[in-house]
């Protein structure tokens, strides 16, 4: 029955997202791709999967360009399931984007505090995390009138209500405001999943809680290492964490205490996976790698930021053996923004003259 249920309402989308999911990228393609001497030939090997969305580039175009184009293919998409999406789907939906427009405010907050122009502001937003008074925000001339605007215009209001000021919205807080908002964000969307009655109990819970429980354990590591050698007091930082996970509270308490390294393995310790992780990072895994173009490990040893995408991506390619779930939905985005990650290391290696690190993407399928 609830089977019959759900396909009468979203049995449609989830056949649109499946087909999405089969046009990702293969390990195949990939190879092909590390042969590629130049971006024109990348550009023409991504030809099958990406056609309409590049035929627009210049030659040889630029790594930014390229990635701006195959988001534009993910944006594309995401709308188009969007405007099919009916009831608890739609709403859902939306919750997916929340995260890309606190980004997207941290970005106006930085952009106000520093007196740029506001156009060239609104075009490095993330399309995803676009809303309707985003033009708005940009007309602010100070922080307290961003402040208030946000308040009263945007789907994020009752994230700042009762955790933020205006007064705490400076150069020195904003990572602060941003994570606060995450933590905020994720424990609202997993309550969402975990309490709404057409998704408790349900396969969208177990696939969401286990998606979103990643999310806040890899964001309360990731918050403790960023921390050490910085003015942000441990009590700060406690206050920083999502309220569940496979790490909450145990991990978690041990996590605020850490003051090194060291501390934050321990704190994982009791999950197999992030203990497994840290053991490889402390053999020489450095801390970050291609999972976000930042800097990149040598190739015999995986970056620990490069195994949390990894264990993300298996998480999210599990996500569709299951049936009659949400989940599949962000999963898909996922997969699909790594997708675009790799593809931009590839041609940043290649635009480098890099190619001994080419081969350091995440490949999923």
């Amino acid at each position: 029955m609830e089977g019959l249920l759900f396909n009468v309402n979203n049995g449609y989308v989830e056949g649109i997202v499946r087909g999405y999911r089969n046009g990702l990228l293969t390990g195949a393609n990939y190879s092909n791709l590390t042969q590629c001497e130049t971006i024109d030939d990348l550009k023409l090997q991504l030809g099958p999967a990406y056609g309409d969305f590049l035929s627009s580039l210049p030659p040889n175009p630029s790594t930014a360009t390229l990635a701006a184009k195959t988001t534009d293919k993910l944006v594309s998409e995401f709308r188009y399931v969007r405007a099919n999406a009916v009831g608890t789907l739609a709403t859902f939906m939306d919750y997916v984007t929340y995260g890309y427009m606190i980004d997207n405010i941290a970005l106006l907050i930085t952009g106000t505090l520093h007196e740029r122009d506001t156009r060239e502001l609104l075009e490095r937003c993330h399309p995803l995390g676009w809303f309707e008074a985003m033009p708005v925000l940009c007309v602010a001339t100070n922080i307290e009138e961003l402040y208030n605007s946000v308040l009263i215009e945007t789907p994020l209001a009752p994230y700042f209500k009762g955790s933020l000021s205006h007064q705490d919205l400076d150069e020195l807080n904003i990572e602060i405001i941003r994570n606060t908002l995450y933590k905020n964000y994720l424990e609202d969307f997993y309550q969402f999943v975990n309490t709404h009655p057409e998704m408790a109990g349900t396969p969208t819970s177990e696939v969401m809680s286990e998606l979103l429980e990643f999310e806040a354990d890899r964001r309360a590591i990731n918050i403790t290492l960023n921390s050490f050698g910085t003015e942000l007091s441990k009590a700060d930082r406690k206050r920083l964490y999502p309220n569940f996970g496979k790490l909450y509270p145990e991990g978690t308490l041990m996590l605020s205490r850490a003051d090194d390294f060291e501390g934050v393995r321990l704190a994982v310790d009791g999950v197999t996976d992030y203990k497994n992780f840290f053991d490889a990072a402390g053999l020489g895994g450095g801390l970050s790698g291609p999972g976000n173009m930042g800097g990149g490990a040598a190739s015999e040893s995986r970056s620990l930021e490069d195994m949390f995408y990894q264990k993300e991506m298996q998480i999210s390619k599990q996500a569709f053996t299951r049936q009659f779930t949400f989940g599949i939905v962000y999963a898909w985005v996922r997969l699909r923004e790594q997708e675009i990650r790799n593809i931009t290391w590839i041609a940043e290696c290649i635009a480098q003259n890099q190619k001994d690190r080419i081969g350091n993407y995440i490949s999923v399928f």
